[in-house]
């Protein structure tokens, strides 16, 4: 910068060459974080199907040892909730089962991972290892396919989940 003197007009400003090393500056480091940030944000999804996994199998072998039905419903937005039923015979599920924060939700999608359920419904674990869409059904296969990542299956004659 050029050095103001008494009575003279002085101009306050960036030159065109300092500004250029800034952009620069500024593209390099956008290159450099972008893959970082785009690891991190796929490692949000990939723990929401770990924890959608864990969820499904702490809830096969919470019926099998508790001998009670579990349930484990999904709502519209992926979460994951799961809840046992009192004693055993039953039909409904009226206590929850607190996930790792002590809430009843297991697993939450991070923002921009949909979570599509088939078939749609409730996942009724029984007391005697299959998977049902009723209380009292017959065993049934469920997949579940969170956004860009591979499906979690649940076999109905065993509770299996993979």
């Amino acid at each position: 910068m050029r050095r103001c003197t008494v009575g003279a007009a002085c101009g306050r400003g960036f030159t065109l060459m300092e500004l250029i090393v800034v952009i620069i500056v500024l593209g390099i480091l956008a290159a450099v974080a972008m893959p970082r940030l785009q690891a991190a944000l796929g490692a949000r999804g990939d723990a929401y199907r770990d924890s959608l996994v864990a969820g499904l199998q702490l809830a096969s072998a919470t019926a099998q040892g508790h001998r009670r039905l579990v349930c484990a419903s999904i709502d519209g937005s992926g979460q994951l909730a799961l809840r046992i039923a009192a004693a055993n015979p039953a039909t409904t599920c009226s206590n929850d089962l607190p996930g790792p924060d002590g809430q009843a939700v297991w697993a939450r999608p991070p923002s921009g991972v949909a979570l599509v359920a088939s078939p749609a419904s409730t996942l009724y674990f029984q007391p005697g290892g299959g998977v049902s869409s009723t209380a009292s059904g017959n065993s049934t296969d469920f997949s579940l396919r969170p956004t860009g990542m591979t499906a979690i299956t649940v076999r109905g004659s065993h509770g299996l989940v993979e």
